[in-house]
């Protein structure tokens, strides 16, 4: 590192295990004396706060760890209360020299990286903001149980020969389950139809063609399990949407804001804000902000000739989010659904979807920088307006005498 001056004088790294805590510390004395030291930590509560303690006796500046899993978030925690500033970095850029691999080498090379200030913190959000990723997260994993036992419900009705899902579109709506749940409890074929709502009540006959099949004793005990497994997690997932909500009142704000713009729902605008916070200095622009969310493209091209350019890693979470938002929003009537047409000319559905979320979220930083909502060209907003507000303007004049009659009106006419 000869020729580099130092950034910080007191640095600390740590190469992070679950039970094992390699802390390398270089001290830089006002004479130019280069001091190192290095302990070794446990991964109880106890070690951690020993460790804090003894970078804090050293009045260390800046400490740096990889981002090994889940196990810095513990000691990153610890730091964070005892008012140690430390960096999260990505262990793709901090590899150490081949052939050298040892714990307290690791922690050596982290430390001189961070001295002279060689890599760059991940986006580590605010303590709130990290426990309602756990809600969020665990929100996600119900939805995709929910879908499983959906499709198994679906698997074992065809095994009886039950095929609902050719007439009806949705299986798991009102209609569809209330005919199930009739099948399970063993009502008659001709009575399920009349279970229907809506539209489905002029397939009636279609409806008892569908429903017709041979239950077995063992497919209803299935199907019992699976109904009430159903139940249950939609119920833990209106009681997770709720306390979500909740969560949403000090950034409320920011929560309105995303709602504004197509394919981003109440639900979804609260996902979004739980990953990337409120506050996109962190992020600096909307280029780092997109490559952060791994939806940005790669720059790959050598003697002229451009090469793969595949995203890259990042925010898995995120981009999962953002991909549902833009398979939302193509099906809207908006810019975002004419970007969607014109990409589908050259590209593949899920190329398209990633470009329209790589689009959608470089939207979201400009709306929250600027803290305006969004208006899209292509859509009437007045119209809507009105249409969704007539009814209830109507009722309104009609109570206090003000809406003219038909009588009135034809004599006027």
């Amino acid at each position: 590192m000869e020729g580099l001056s130092p950034l910080y004088r007191r640095v600390a790294g740590i190469d992070v295990h679950k039970m094992l805590h390699v802390v390398t510390a270089v001290i830089e004395h006002p004479d130019g004396t280069i001091e190192q030291q290095s302990r070794e930590f446990g991964g109880f509560k106890r070690d951690c706060r020993a460790l804090a303690s003894w970078l804090l006796e050293l009045d260390v500046e800046l400490v740096v760890m990889e981002s090994t899993g889940m196990y810095w978030k513990s000691i990153y925690a610890h730091l964070e209360r005892a008012g140690i500033q430390a960096w999260v970095v990505n262990a793709r850029f901090v590899k150490h020299v081949p052939g050298r691999k040892t714990d307290m080498n690791d922690s050596q090379w982290l430390a001189v990286l961070a001295r002279f200030g060689l890599v760059r913190g991940s986006f580590i959000p605010p303590q709130d903001l990290r426990e309602l990723r756990l809600v969020s997260r665990y929100r996600r994993k119900l939805t995709a149980m929910r879908a499983s036992e959906i499709n198994r419900l679906h698997k074992i009705l065809d095994d009886g020969g039950i095929k609902p899902g050719g007439v009806v579109t949705d299986i798991n709506g009102l209609s569809a389950r209330e005919m199930v749940a009739g099948l399970i409890a063993g009502k008659p074929i001709t009575a399920l139809p009349d279970m229907a709502r809506g539209r489905l009540k002029l397939r009636r006959e279609d409806l008892q063609a569908a429903l017709d099949g041979d239950l077995t004793a063992r497919h209803r005990f299935i199907l019992e399990h699976l109904h009430e497994h159903i139940e249950m997690l939609e119920r833990s997932l209106a009681q997770l949407d709720a306390y979500i909500f909740a969560a949403m009142t000090p950034c409320q704000w920011a929560h309105r804001l995303l709602q504004t713009v197509p394919g981003i729902d109440q639900i979804a605008s609260a996902l979004i804000l739980i990953e990337i916070g409120d506050d996109m200095t962190r992020f600096g622009s909307a280029d780092r902000l997109a490559a952060w969310a791994a939806l940005c493209p790669a720059n790959n091209e050598s003697a002229g000739k451009r090469k793969s350019g595949r995203i890259g890693k990042g925010s898995s979470v995120i981009r999962y989010i953002m991909c549902e938002c833009a398979n939302s929003a193509w099906k809207t009537r908006s810019s975002l659904a004419a970007k969607y047409r014109s990409l589908m000319v050259r590209k593949t559905h899920k190329k398209a979807i990633i470009a329209l979320a790589h689009k959608m979220i470089r939207l979201i930083f400009l709306l929250l920088t600027r803290k305006v909502a969004y208006h899209d060209p292509q859509i009437d907003y007045q119209a809507i307006g009105a249409k969704k507000n007539a009814p209830r303007w109507i009722k309104q004049l009609k109570a206090i005498g003000q809406w003219p009659d038909e009588a009135s009106a034809s004599v006027t006419t």
